[in-house]
């Protein structure tokens, strides 16, 4: 018969019984050791866009650049706004003469009222049409500042100190207010980032600090705690993105450069087996185990946790004491008597 692709061959009725070799399962703490390949991010990054539509016809920097508050990083055509700008100083222009008008008919007004050359309705009529003049050049001089910050918005300034990322819109193009022209990673605290497969993450670590280092220059290392974890599984890679927020910065830790985090996983109990005990059985994993009363073989499904170079580490399947064949378990077949020879565990 066939197990897994393996020969099977029974036993001869009466021959010997198979020479085999034996462990004894011992569970152990088990501590995986995770060393992953990321790079380095700015904890804050920011996309900078133009608060008024219209063409682009200047952009200043370019990715790779630093960038501070102030800086003018592009420039829309501000046509319209200079329009907008006009037609607001001519209303206030306007307000402003109508308000002298009405102050001179209200002065006059007072005047007269006191010679009872005219009546005081007319009077409190100079007093309303002079509060009203007042109030239109207040909203005149309102809409005056209002079109001179949309003139402003014209140029678009960084508001923050950090590095361009990105861009997503050239000279020539037109864009609407809102739309992301380019993106700052900011200055000041930086992550390490990295795509950590899903059984990883539900894995506590044995330590909150997680090592980084430099992959150009080992020499070059920091520490830093996990941040944040993505909610979101990668649907290309099955992987999880996670961040890890550095407590130092060395400088050659610059936006971008590749670095490697190492973390101990906290030890749990487990089952630690030569690679050599594991076989296929229907279709599962499994191992060959030896009663301890009939020294008959038979075959135990086993769980796995991880494999390490040269062993296999179970979750479950095992137990302390259990003896599991580690040599010449190919030939083996359910019940079948073996003779023991114990080997030296991993």
């Amino acid at each position: 018969m066939m197990i897994a692709g393996t020969a099977i061959v029974p036993a001869m009725a009466g021959g010997p019984p198979a020479r085999v070799g034996v462990v004894t399962a011992k569970a152990g703490s088990f501590s995986h050791e995770v060393s992953l390949t990321g790079d380095i991010e700015a904890q804050v990054q920011s996309d900078i866009s133009f608060r008024v539509s219209g063409r682009i016809v200047e952009r200043l920097v370019d990715v790779g650049d630093h960038v501070t508050p102030d800086q003018v990083l592009a420039r829309v055509d501000g046509q319209e706004q200079r329009i907008a700008l006009d037609t607001a100083n001519a209303a206030l222009a306007s307000a402003q003469a109508q308000l002298q008008q009405s102050e001179a008919t209200f002065q006059r007004q007072k005047t007269l009222i006191t010679s009872n050359a005219t009546s005081q309705s007319q009077l409190d009529a100079a007093q309303e049409n002079l509060s009203v003049a007042q109030g239109a050049v207040a909203a005149a001089t309102a809409q005056v500042a209002q079109a001179k910050e949309q003139l402003a918005y014209a140029d678009l300034r960084a508001g923050v100190s950090g590095t361009v990322t990105s861009r997503s819109a050239e000279a020539g193009q037109v864009v609407q207010a809102g739309q992301a022209v380019l993106s700052i990673a900011q200055d000041g605290p930086r992550d390490a980032v990295f795509d950590v497969y899903e059984a990883l993450v539900g894995t506590p670590p044995g330590s909150p600090d997680v090592d980084i280092t430099l992959i150009a220059d080992p020499t070059v290392t920091t520490t830093g705690t996990v941040r944040e974890i993505s909610p979101i599984v990668d649907a290309k890679k099955s992987t999880i993105r996670v961040k890890i927020g550095l407590k130092e910065t060395p400088p050659a830790m610059s936006l971008g450069t590749a670095v490697r985090g190492h973390a101990g996983l906290a030890p749990q109990r487990r089952v630690v087996l030569p690679a050599s005990a594991l076989f296929m059985w229907q279709g599962r994993p499994a191992v060959w185990t030896v009663t301890a009363d009939t020294s008959q073989a038979e075959p135990r499904e086993v769980t796995l946790d991880r494999y390490t170079t040269q062993s296999i580490v179970l979750a479950d399947g095992v137990r302390d004491g259990d003896v599991v064949v580690t040599r010449g378990g190919q030939l083996l077949r359910p019940g079948q008597v073996v003779e023991t020879v114990a080997e030296k565990a991993p």
